[in-house]
């Protein structure tokens, strides 16, 4: 399985980018999987329906299958949230997983800088990080990409993962 990472700060655009990324990853013949990090408490749940129900009642994993999907949820009860490989592992066979977030992992990343956020960049911290994609020129060694130029940067993901 070939991991490749998605990194910036809150409000850069990572989303968008991997959004925007997945179809024409897709016309190129790729399965293409996605890991997400949230920093905050999420829920992709709703309250009062049954599977919500039995999270709350301590249940510590729920399967809902329907004939469109099925997703796990699994409650931590105050354990350690799962490292990248254990969440890795628990996802299908693929060619392709965009993991958005987990900044700190040794994975090779795109990194994806807005200036209106005003936040520095990570590449200088992070040998991990083998390009840029962002709204603004910016002065480093690395490639880097328009943040629209969503064609180029699936291509360079394609390259940098084969």
């Amino acid at each position: 399985m070939k991991v490749f990472g998605i990194a910036g700060w809150s409000d850069s655009g990572k989303t968008t980018l991997i959004e925007r990324l997945l179809p024409v990853l897709a016309t190129k013949g790729l399965r293409v999987s996605v890991v997400k990090h949230a920093h905050e408490k999420f829920d992709i749940d709703k309250p009062g329906k049954d599977s919500h129900r039995f999270r709350d009642a301590c249940s510590h994993e729920v399967i809902e299958s329907s004939p469109t999907r099925w997703a796990l949820m699994r409650e931590h009860h105050g354990a350690a949230e799962p490292a990248l490989p254990e969440l890795l592992s628990h996802l299908s066979d693929c060619d392709l997983v965009l993991v958005e977030g987990f900044k700190r992992e040794s994975i090779r990343k795109l990194e994806v800088h807005r200036a209106a956020t005003g936040k520095p960049l990570l590449s200088p911290h992070d040998p991990h990080i083998v390009a840029i994609a962002s709204d603004v020129p910016l002065a480093t060694a690395l490639p880097q990409f328009r943040l629209d130029d969503v064609e180029a940067i699936a291509a360079f993901i394609v390259d940098a993962t084969s």
